[in-house]
């Protein structure tokens, strides 16, 4: 037990010296810290199973469409671009509980499919969740069955996040444009 306290206390100076070295050398605007020197830290795993409802129908739409395609060349929908706060449910249905909302935009980026580029924070307001967040940034081929697009980020719980998300449409009416779409998320933490 001595000689790890003492190992601690060796490495904690050294970090001090090595930061006080480097801080007189660096400007005010950074700093920079050598990564072999660390704190360890266990990182954890957190799965999530819920239900995104992108509602564009009704008196109270969550997607709203911000821009249209462009009339002068394009490809189908290439550059329609929406705005969402849709629920997060725990079950296929919308009345299900509420566990969060997911907050952004999605935009149709290609001019060869249906791919979306996918700029959305999923926001947790359930349990010991509530008030932190994920961030997904990526490609979503819509027509593909499964989908997979990386988690770049957090907040609160999840700060410091990496992993990803995979999205499974269950229901889409062509007609209304509304969508339940199943998401497992797998996201590492400290």
């Amino acid at each position: 037990m001595v000689a790890s306290q003492i190992l601690n206390h060796l490495l904690f100076s050294s970090f001090m010296v090595m930061a006080i070295f480097m801080r007189s050398s660096m400007s005010k605007f950074s700093e920079q810290f050598p990564s072999t020197v660390s704190i360890k830290r266990m990182e954890k795993m957190t799965r999530f199973h819920f239900y995104f409802h992108d509602i564009h129908s009704g008196k109270t739409p969550t997607a709203v469409r911000i821009i249209a395609r462009a009339q002068n060349g394009g490809a189908g929908n290439f550059g329609t671009t929406f705005m969402m706060d849709n629920p997060l449910t725990e079950e296929q249905e919308p009345e299900s509980k509420l566990v969060g909302r997911a907050q952004g935009m999605y935009a149709f980026a290609s001019l060869h499919d249906p791919g979306l580029l996918m700029v959305l924070n999923l926001a947790f307001v359930e349990g010991m969740y509530n008030g932190s967040s994920i961030s997904i940034l990526g490609r979503n081929p819509v027509l593909e069955n499964v989908r997979e697009m990386p988690v770049v980020g957090g907040s609160g719980l999840f700060r410091f996040a990496r992993g990803c998300a995979l999205a499974k449409t269950i229901t889409y009416n062509p007609k209304t444009n509304d969508a339940v779409v199943e998401y497992n998320v797998s996201v590492v933490h400290f």
